[in-house]
């Protein structure tokens, strides 16, 4: 029951994400911010292919323990790619409020506080490819990730105000990502049953990505007037 259903969620997620990420680029017309977007969703579906794919087989197959290896390959992929998920997003911040160039300083903090976590990931204290990864590890690699997604959620919380932005909640979405994400890091090894809160973290980026969409059809639709 578990390999079906986990399956049948993570077979959708990930055709859906990169289906409408692949959408959200061909409304773009050409617009950065939307083109920025597009590529966060195609790369958020991707990224998490590397761990979704093995861990499907492994269900169906040998189970997770025999996958240990490309199990914690696709987690230090998906760690890296989720770290430029958000950068992107800072960018369509940039675009479409930040005036474009004119914050140095924020850009220079994101860009630093992304290459932090991924120096962070690839150290190999981390042991990816074991079953018994350090949880110390597991908290400080997270430390510059969890900073970048509150810079994004601050920045997104003041700048989309406006009820009829697209992105008004956007910052919702990322917090409740956050939200169901940390606890896993910080207690899943002790209790198991809280590994379910990636199913709602995983909701939360799909529904990021549906404002990402609305945002893209609005350019669209004004485009055509």
């Amino acid at each position: 029951m578990q390999a079906i259903g986990e399956t049948v969620f993570e077979v959708v997620y990930l055709i859906l994400v990169v289906t409408l990420g692949i959408g959200i680029l061909r409304r773009s017309g050409g617009e950065r911010q939307y083109r920025l977007f597009g590529w966060a969703a195609v790369l958020l579906g991707a990224g998490d292919s590397f761990h979704l794919v093995p861990r499907m087989i492994a269900l169906w197959t040998a189970g997770l323990d025999a996958f240990s290896f490309w199990l914690g390959l696709g987690k230090l992929v998906t760690s890296v790619t989720m770290t430029v998920f958000y950068v992107l997003l800072f960018f369509v911040w940039r675009e479409r409020y930040g005036g474009g160039k004119h914050c140095a300083g924020l850009t220079r903090l994101a860009l630093v506080l992304a290459a932090l976590r991924v120096l962070l990931c690839a150290m190999p204290q981390n042991r990816w490819l074991t079953n018994d990864g350090p949880l110390a590890w597991g908290i400080l690699r997270n430390v510059p990730f969890a900073l970048l997604g509150l810079l994004v959620i601050l920045l997104f919380g003041r700048s989309a105000r406006e009820k009829s932005d697209p992105y008004r909640l956007l910052w919702l979405a990322v917090t409740l990502s956050f939200a169901f994400y940390l606890p896993v890091v910080l207690f899943a090894d002790a209790v198991p049953a809280l590994g379910m809160l990636m199913i709602p973290k995983t909701c939360a980026y799909v529904w990021a990505v549906f404002m990402g969409v609305k945002a893209s059809r609005t350019r669209q639709a004004a485009a055509q007037r």
